[in-house]
């Protein structure tokens, strides 16, 4: 099942010379929450924003480069249709796509989940989320965050299922 997982502010921004423009620990602490134990795949760009391949995650790297240009246990996939492969050979498992902007455009019609963090603040950005039709998905989970001296923002967690899909939702957040 493949799963975008991301946070924007107003605008759409995700990122700002390839690094979140925010800090938001909250939102942190439900990214490791959701893709702890699970697969992530990102593009080579947001990758290299880890500093290092995620702890307790398969790693799963979109890029151009050969494998040995990326840190052992780290898988390789060169373009969007080895994603697309690679998801039908692992259709069990939650797959997050974690960024960046040009893996979520090109993999929008192939998503089955949405889960999406909303920060209420506008902030400086190079990179903005491409449109998601709305209409092809539900709401099955929205958790307002809690604004804190931690987490500074206003801030939404919102997952949203494909309309028609017959993945569980898994939620067990009130709507």
């Amino acid at each position: 099942m493949l799963i975008f997982l991301w946070a924007e502010s107003e605008g759409g921004v995700i990122g700002y010379h390839g690094h979140l423009p925010w800090h938001l620990p909250a939102d942190m602490h439900f990214f490791k929450t959701q893709t702890t134990g699970h697969t992530v795949i990102a593009g080579a760009k947001t990758f290299a924003s880890f500093k290092r391949p995620l702890p307790n995650r398969q790693n799963v790297v979109v890029s151009h480069r050969p494998a040995s240009a990326f840190p052992a246990g780290v898988t390789v996939l060169n373009s969007l249709t080895a994603v697309r492969q690679y998801a039908a050979e692992h259709a069990a498992e939650k797959l997050f796509v974690v960024g960046g902007a040009t893996l979520f455009s090109g993999l929008a019609a192939d998503v089955d989940q949405l889960y999406r963090t909303q920060i209420h603040a506008t902030f400086p950005g190079d990179t903005v989320m491409p449109a998601i039709d709305y209409t092809q998905f539900e709401r099955i989970g929205h958790q307002p965050g809690v604004r804190d001296e931690r987490n500074p923002y206003d801030y939404e967690f919102d997952q949203f299922q494909r309309k028609g899909s017959t993945e569980a939702a898994g939620s067990s957040d009130a709507q």
